[in-house]
């Protein structure tokens, strides 16, 4: 009987990644329109931008607005914190540097304008600062690097198509994708070019677009396309390394990496997958009732992600059993009307058919979380397409 109980315990510390309470919300605030941009935690604030048009400076513990500064346009970009400044991008054509502190205008950068491709272009470009200076895409179809002290422009560099994916960046290079199908990698000091990577293209999608950001897994790229297809590529030479195609379905997703592991969540075939980073074999994938467009992330030894379906799932990285979930006010109200028990969509609802635009509106009415989840301290936050931003606890029972 000892040994049987001593083996229990073992068996338990060894899967305590598993013992994952529900997610408490610690609090919520509410916005003018949806939220799609994730948050910047610096210090004691959270900061992230809304439909709206606003970016939002909250209270980190309790929610409570510090601030919030209005644009023309809305903020659909990841703010970035640096030097007491705060860089975002807006619908309206301007590249911010706002104070950390108070939220007043130090300076705006004016690119030729923004334009949205259709209506799954969620995102816009979002700022990466590095070596004191920001990098960024624009609906103009350039890659910028801008002085961030003066907010004047160092170089530009043209692409073929919207540039809404958020740059990848080292000291000395800058890489980032085009909705024209084609990965650059430039020189982060010149802007000039290095190396391109073309996507292979799909019937359906010839260009190949590329949505999102990539990520680095040791000296490799890797990102998802509008072809179907997730690559893995050399970062020196832009050669493939590996590919996967999702049949059927873009991957929209910037890939985490955790380990020697990515996990991404792909859109039409409602999968949420995780590969060796290295050899890009699958190793397990999890069936959903959505899309995923956000960024993962790591949490009490578990990856949680968000959903279109206005649920958060944190899983097992070893075999993405489900061990804990949150499912937004509106998700519990009107998932009858859009799911059946068992997940799949109504008979009565058709989420690509003639009605196309009402579909994705009743899809995003369920509290979309296309945000990438950040994580502090063992809490998360994210915002949905309700225009509700979130804080959640959790913890290990």
């Amino acid at each position: 009987m000892r040994l049987r109980m001593v083996f229990f315990f073992v068996i338990l510390l060894l899967n305590s990644h598993l013992l994952i309470a529900q997610p408490t919300l610690l609090w919520k605030f509410r916005t003018g329109a949806q939220v799609h941009s994730s948050a910047t935690i610096k210090n004691q604030t959270a900061f992230f931008g809304s439909e709206d048009s606003c970016l939002y400076a909250l209270d980190k513990q309790t929610g409570n607005l510090k601030w919030h500064f209005r644009t023309g346009g809305a903020v659909n970009s990841t703010p970035v914190a640096s030097n007491g400044m705060i860089f975002f991008n807006s619908m309206d054509g301007y590249i911010y540097s706002v104070d950390e502190e108070k939220g007043r205008l130090i300076w705006k950068f004016k690119t030729k304008g923004e334009v949205q491709y259709d209506i799954w272009d969620y995102y816009l470009s979002s700022p990466i600062v590095n070596n004191g200076t920001l990098y960024i895409g624009s609906g103009d179809s350039n890659i910028y690097a801008i002085n961030i002290q003066n907010g004047q422009c160092l170089w530009r560099y043209k692409t073929n198509g919207i540039v809404h994916a958020t740059p990848l960046c080292t000291d000395k290079m800058v890489y980032i994708g085009s909705f024209d199908g084609y990965f650059y990698a430039l020189d982060a000091n010149i802007g000039e070019l290095i190396w391109r990577f073309k996507t292979v293209g799909d019937k359906y999608f010839p260009k190949g677009e590329i949505q999102r950001g990539a990520t680095m897994y040791q000296n490799s790229i890797i990102f998802g396309s509008r072809d179907y297809n997730i690559y893995a590529l050399d970062a020196t030479q832009g050669t493939g390394r590996w590919n996967m195609k999702e049949l059927g379905s873009w991957i929209i997703a910037t890939p985490l990496v955790s380990g020697n592991d990515i996990f991404f969540g792909t859109s039409d075939s409602h999968r949420f997958y995780c590969m060796d980073a290295e050899s890009g074999e699958v190793k397990w994938t999890l069936p959903l009732s959505m899309r995923v467009y956000g960024t993962a992330c790591v949490i009490n030894d578990n990856i949680a992600f968000g959903c279109f379906n206005g649920m958060l799932y944190i899983v097992d990285p070893k075999n993405g059993r489900i061990v804990s979930s949150f499912q937004t006010d509106e998700s519990k109200q009107r998932y009858p009307y859009i799911y059946k028990p068992n997940g799949e969509f109504r008979d009565d609802f058709e989420l690509y058919g003639k009605e196309t635009k009402e579909s994705e509106k009743k899809i995003l009415s369920l509290g979309s979380i296309l945000s990438d989840l950040v994580v502090e301290n063992g809490i998360i936050y994210f915002g949905d397409a309700n225009g509700n931003f979130y804080a959640l606890k959790t913890e290990r029972k």
